[in-house]
């Protein structure tokens, strides 16, 4: 999956795919949510804080895994 690199604090990189959001935090853990829908990903990328919009709309929105 192709990451994108965010300015953020909090998150490094973001992938998205057929409604399988990656994401890579700078913390050093990446994270796979499913489910997510392509408007929440534009959310994400559009929103003036990554961080804010994630935790806001994502964190406890959809299931997750740690892939790394």
């Amino acid at each position: 999956m192709l990451m994108h690199p965010v300015s953020s604090s909090d998150l490094s990189s973001v992938g998205y795919e057929n409604g399988t959001l990656v994401i890579r935090f700078n913390s050093g853990g990446t994270y796979q949510y499913t489910g997510v829908p392509l408007s929440v990903y534009q959310g994400l990328m559009n929103a003036p804080s990554h961080g804010q919009y994630f935790h806001a709309y994502i964190k406890n929105s959809y299931p997750y895994t740690r892939i790394g």
